[in-house]
């Protein structure tokens, strides 16, 4: 592997540091330890991802006119070529054409330091938004992709790829509401234009803080809270606080009913109830989940009681062992309590296993974990990282490492721009952002994807490096399954390129590199102490794994509770308040009380990217138990396996059904009851295998 230049001045300039360390840094792991170091040669500003106009915020008009431009002649074209394979290609030409700023300008809007460069990508978003709004409302480009669709002889004529992208893109015209009259289909675009508006007012509301007055409040804790004036002001529910009236003012005064957040709720469940009906479907959760593994809500609400009732007992005993810690500290009440929740399953584990992150993270230096990651696709896949010297102007921030994902036979198959470290005006949020998908194009070059993967760990010292906890490595490993999700993908459409699919497929990739993250045979590859280098030991790893299962029925009970809540209010309308609905599906799905005048539904900003499909989290979890069960649990470097799981999950995107990329990894189809078990088994099982230090 070659070293660029800037690794041969990092390890010429930490010479004593890296002696204290591990020596055996590949090029990889050295700069994520190190501080990063900037070529002094001066270079010509490339603009960011290496788009030349980027260079300046004002490049965003740029690059949007010049993008509106060839839209013109791509909807020319798509309207008038021949029916057939060419009318996709035009299509998803076009998707691409927007995309390429649509996506790049939403990172920018929330990732770049300078708040000239948001505002220009703000306003790209905005406006290449309004460009697609009217597409899908447009008749006569809609025609040509249904004379393709009501051709049958054509349609036989087509791989099945270029077929799910044709009905792809015909969902988003019906959706939008083409094939309806004229005045419907105005009806709908109304309707989606107020979506937009209620969607940010909900989204803004949700994160606002509530404020009392100080007299409200006990004097003894009132210190624990933010304190302005007379006023008291609570952002948050302080679940960690030991003290339980603190837990408890914190949840009653956040969670206390805003009348005007409650009127945009129902509004926007409203609105999306009338949107769904108008354009033929029986409710927005029903248009929602088209596409998906689930496929309607009636299969979601038993994956859901199923789940419950294999969880019960489990659960009851999760709150059991809760109250009991509960009673041991003397609490003013031995009532267990929805603000008990987290406190004391935190309790629990502590009270079972002494779990100091601090004790794990000597041994998790972020170059480690990079190291660790890099070896392991490279056994698993036959890929690895290379790391790149950006260009200037070519990031957004001095910090950024830029990585070439390579494949040992066809060369490189994408970028991943990581953008790891704390800064102010930074998200504090662990997220996957695609900057340009991958297609196949007209010349037979692949167009390659281009990802950035943004973190919030503590940036590296010249005498320490980044030093993770284990709940950061997993963050990590996970965030990493989507961008390998992307860089492997090799899709013929960019419509449908890597982690473009199903919400409830999107995550298993990601999930199960969890389940690497926490198997000893892959953790003792790459944990080694970075001062002594001493590997981490197994018993540790065992324990970390075991304390996670504490409590775990009852954390996952929650999350079923939210995904049920989630079903019921995008269901049929049942003319009842959304408090009275939670107070019914509490009761049924979760076990501890409702409390009076609280209204958490207002802080579940999950109901707007996720609604109706909130459970996909649980169903990607039971997908990616049962994968890495199956293929993985007995050697997870089994190269034979991640072949087949690149070419049967990784490569598809989201041109293939989900469901039949999950039949071809297992080679069955799994029933709804196998993958509530795999959801169960997780909580019990403790996996034992020969110590390799």
């Amino acid at each position: 592997m070659l070293v660029c230049q800037s690794l041969v001045s990092i390890l010429r300039n930490n010479t004593r540091t890296l002696s204290r360390h591990v020596t055996t840094w590949s090029p990889v792991g050295a700069a994520f330890n190190a501080q990063q170091r900037r070529s002094e040669v001066s270079q010509k500003n490339v603009g960011l991802f290496g788009i030349p106009e980027l260079s300046t915020p004002e490049g965003f008009q740029v690059a949007q006119q010049r993008a509106l431009k060839e839209t013109e002649k791509l909807v020319d074209r798509a309207c008038r070529c021949p029916t057939g394979a060419l009318t996709v290609e035009s299509f998803d030409q076009l998707s691409d054409n927007l995309c390429k700023v649509a996506d790049l300008a939403d990172f920018v809007k929330v990732g770049h330091p300078d708040p000239a460069f948001r505002e220009a990508a703000e306003k790209a978003c905005l406006n290449i938004g309004t460009v697609v709004e009217k597409l899908n409302t447009n008749v006569e480009l809609c025609r040509s992709l249904k004379n393709l669709l009501d051709n049958n002889k054509v349609l036989e004529s087509l791989d099945p790829d270029t077929r799910r992208v044709a009905e792809l893109f015909m969902f988003d015209f019906e959706i939008s509401g083409i094939h309806l009259d004229e005045s419907k289909r105005r009806k709908a675009v109304s309707l989606n234009v107020n979506l937009l508006d209620l969607n940010n007012e909900f989204l803004n509301g949700c994160n606002l803080p509530n404020r009392v007055e100080k007299r409200v409040l006990p004097e003894h804790i009132r210190h624990c809270f933010s304190i302005d004036g007379n006023c008291i002001q609570i952002g948050g529910f302080h679940a960690d606080s030991p003290d339980e009236l603190v837990r408890e003012a914190a949840y009653k005064i956040f969670l206390y009913p805003n009348p005007s957040l409650m009127l945009c709720l129902d509004e926007l469940l409203a609105c999306r109830d009338e949107l769904a009906k108008l354009v033929g479907y029986e409710s927005f959760a029903h248009r929602a989940l088209k596409g998906t593994m689930a496929k309607n809500p009636e299969t979601v609400m038993k994956f859901l009681e199923l789940l419950t009732d294999k969880l019960s007992d489990r659960t009851a005993k999760d709150f059991s062992m809760m109250r009991q810690v509960k009673v041991k500290m003397n609490t003013r009440s031995t009532e267990l309590m929805p603000w008990d929740h987290p406190y004391f399953s935190c309790a629990v584990r502590a009270e079972r296993y002494d779990i100091e992150p601090s004790q794990y993270s000597p041994y998790f230096s972020l170059g480690a974990c990079m190291e660790g990651l890099n070896g392991l696709f490279s056994q698993l896949l036959g890929v690895s990282f290379q790391t790149q010297q950006p260009m200037t102007g070519e990031v957004w921030s001095e910090d950024v490492r830029k990585l070439a994902v390579v494949h040992q036979t066809e060369g490189i198959l994408g970028y991943i721009y990581c953008d790891f470290f704390r800064r102010s005006d930074k998200p504090n949020q662990d997220c996957h952002f695609t900057i340009r998908g991958g297609r196949l194009m007209e010349d037979g070059q692949y167009q390659l994807p281009v990802v950035v993967l943004m973190l919030s760990l503590p940036p590296p010292t010249r005498s320490t490096p980044t030093l993770l906890t284990p709940g950061m490595m997993e963050n990590l490993f996970h965030e990493m399954g989507h961008a390998m999700h992307s860089m492997l993908g090799r899709t013929r459409y960019q419509h449908v390129t890597g982690t473009r699919c199903s919400t409830d497929f999107a995550e298993v990739p990601s999930i199960l590199m969890e389940y690497f993250a926490t198997d000893y045979r892959v953790v003792n590859q790459f944990a080694r102490h970075y001062q002594t280098g001493q590997p981490l030991s197994k018993s540790m790893v065992s324990r970390l794994c075991d304390s996670k299962r504490i409590c775990g029925a009852a954390d996952t009970q929650l999350q079923v509770f939210y995904a049920a809540l989630d079903q019921v209010y995008h269901g049929k309308p049942q003319n009842r308040s959304t408090t009275d609905l939670l107070k019914e599906v509490q009761k049924k799905f979760y076990g501890l009380p409702y409390v009076p005048n609280t209204a958490w539904q207002l802080r579940f900003s999950h109901l707007i990217g996720y609604g109706a499909k909130y459970y996909s989290y649980l169903m990607s979890r039971a997908v990616a138990s049962m994968v890495w069960r199956q293929c993985f649990s007995k050697d997870p470097f089994n190269r034979e396996m991640g072949e087949r799981y690149r070419r049967e999950m990784l490569a598809h995107g989201g041109s293939k059904e989900p469901l039949l990329m999950v039949q071809g990894m297992l080679q069955r189809t799994p029933t709804l009851e196998e993958l509530v078990d795999a959801l169960v088994a997780d909580l019990d099982t403790t996996e034992t295998f020969t110590d390799l230090s």
